[in-house]
């Protein structure tokens, strides 16, 4: 059985998320995306498990479900997909210092049961204040941190966050390692999986062999519902925490395939620096040797670069599909190029709504629906385009997202009246 699971987001406990992202909103994007399985984000966080333990109740093993009186009600605009499953998770930041350096490592951890959520809560208020922030910040050694989860229960998912991200990550340029082995020492073969993060694919990661024996997730670390799905995992399982977990461990190509928008479009592809509006490839950082043309200031290291300094093979930034991995624009920013408005103007929401009730989920339109189904020309060009990588990407840099285009300037030029559907 196929499942589709985005297994990091956060909640409206979170610095900087939306206040939208409550049980109720999360069910009904993950059904209007896709998603079968959602993380519940934050675990840690005493407020959001007094929520979740409130508004969920158990389905199968370790799944839970929203309870009937508190779904969103599909008045205006009805999500298409089947009713997801929450899977419980959390992402813990652990700042520390090691081998002589200041370390900021970012972790997920997937859980099976509300009691082993509440084991852990116990155990780290000794820590830390976990109501500070629903991704709570401890000083605590990320090795001492999964050995503590371990300890909790041996079903526990352990999962190093966007591992590439440069400021708060086990490989990050500015406080991580160079290898796993270096954080996690000994109790590295205990990580279920390693999460490739926004800016980075199976191509570019295939590149370190030292990433061979862990499997490689794509998650959204959504910061409001909408994100949901924008990264995702399928995954060849029963919809029951167990099953997911033994998929998620096998290393197995067959048992996992990941969905991710372009890395290109990440916040943190290239090196650069914002203010002075510079955006360097790994050769352009290297020749100026990481400094700023501009101002003189260090450059803030870009994942690709990142992955080229461990690497050893060729990697490989190819944009389109492989045979496990997909790559997908959003929808409806697909939609608002073809509109020419922002993708949050009602234009776009209208079009995105018709769509969904037109043909089904998001993912499945941009993974599945046939081309020939598609009656407005440019819609189904710019499907074609996105499944084969034909594309235009200015790459991100700096915490700065990147953008991806499927026309050019002359091609949306000769088109007359932009009509998707009947408004």
């Amino acid at each position: 059985m196929s499942l589709i699971a985005d297994l990091h987001i956060h909640s409206h406990y979170s610095r900087a998320t939306s206040r939208q992202l409550v049980p109720e909103y999360l069910d009904y994007w993950a059904r209007l995306k896709g998603v079968n399985v959602l993380g519940s984000g934050d675990i840690s966080h005493p407020g959001w498990l007094a929520e979740l333990q409130n508004k969920l109740e158990p389905v199968t093993d370790g799944l839970y479900r929203l309870k009937p009186q508190f779904r969103w009600p599909d008045t205006d605009f009805p999500a298409p997909g089947d009713e997801p499953r929450f899977l419980l998770s959390g992402e813990i930041s652990t700042i520390y210092k090691k081998a002589g350096q200041v370390r900021k490592v970012h972790s997920l951890v997937c859980l099976p049961h509300f009691s082993a959520a509440e084991k852990l809560q116990a155990r780290l208020s000794r820590i830390g204040n976990l109501a500070a922030d629903g991704r709570p910040i401890l000083a605590l050694d990320a090795k001492d941190l999964l050995e503590t989860c371990l300890g909790i229960s041996e079903e526990i998912m352990f999962i190093p966050a966007h591992i590439w991200t440069p400021w708060f990550s086990v490989l990050g340029a500015k406080s991580g390692f160079t290898s796993l082995d270096e954080c996690f020492e000994d109790l590295t073969p205990y990580l279920a999986a390693v999460e490739m993060g926004l800016s980075s694919n199976p191509p570019l990661n295939h590149a370190c062999s030292f990433l061979d024996d862990f499997t490689l997730l794509a998650n959204s670390d959504a910061h409001s519902p909408e994100k949901i799905g924008r990264n995702a995992n399928i995954l060849q399982a029963s919809p029951n925490y167990r099953d997911i977990r033994k998929a998620i461990i096998s290393n197995d190509n067959s048992a996992v395939a990941t969905i991710s928008f372009f890395p290109q479009v990440g916040k943190y592809f290239h090196a650069g620096h914002r203010t002075c509006a510079i955006s360097m490839n790994p050769k352009q950082y290297l020749s100026c040797k990481g400094i700023c043309p501009a101002c003189n200031k260090p450059l803030t290291p870009g994942v690709a670069g990142r992955i080229a300094s461990l690497s050893d093979r060729v990697a490989d930034e190819q944009p389109k599909s492989g045979t496990n991995w997909h790559t997908v624009i959003p929808l409806k920013e697909i939609l608002a190029e073809i509109l020419a408005v922002g993708p949050m103007s009602k234009k776009v929401d209208r079009a995105y709504h018709a769509c969904l009730a037109r043909w089904g989920t998001e993912l499945s339109i941009l993974l599945e629906l046939p081309l020939d189904e598609i009656e407005d020309e440019y819609l189904r060009e710019a499907m074609k385009r996105m499944r084969c990588g034909e594309l235009h990407v200015n790459a991100g840099f700096d915490g700065q997202y990147g953008s991806v285009r499927l026309f050019t300037t002359e091609e949306m030029a000769k088109r007359q009246t932009i009509r998707l559907f009947s408004d």
